[in-house]
């Protein structure tokens, strides 16, 4: 082999790595591909009206129990299941 042919696969090295970089690169980020939420989505913004549809149904006061009712806290194999 003469030197043109050995300094021309010394470079290939290199060249072939950047390549394969850029190629990946392109492939997995591929931004020119995606969406860009900021400048494709138009956003409208509405006033929130919430005090004429909202209405009180119920008031619940002096609540002192420290269990819900029908609770199945014991009761580990039932609420976990077989193991």
């Amino acid at each position: 082999m003469d030197i043109e042919t050995v300094l021309f696969l010394l470079a290939l090295g290199p060249v072939s790595a950047v390549g394969f970089y850029w190629l990946m690169h392109r492939h997995y980020r591929n931004t020119d591909k995606s969406h860009a939420y900021e400048r494709e989505t138009a956003v409208e913004v509405l006033v929130i009206k919430g005090t004429e549809f909202d209405r009180k149904i119920d008031v619940i006061l002096g609540t002192r129990a420290s269990r819900i009712e029908g609770d199945n806290v014991g009761q580990h194999r039932q609420r976990v299941g077989p193991m």
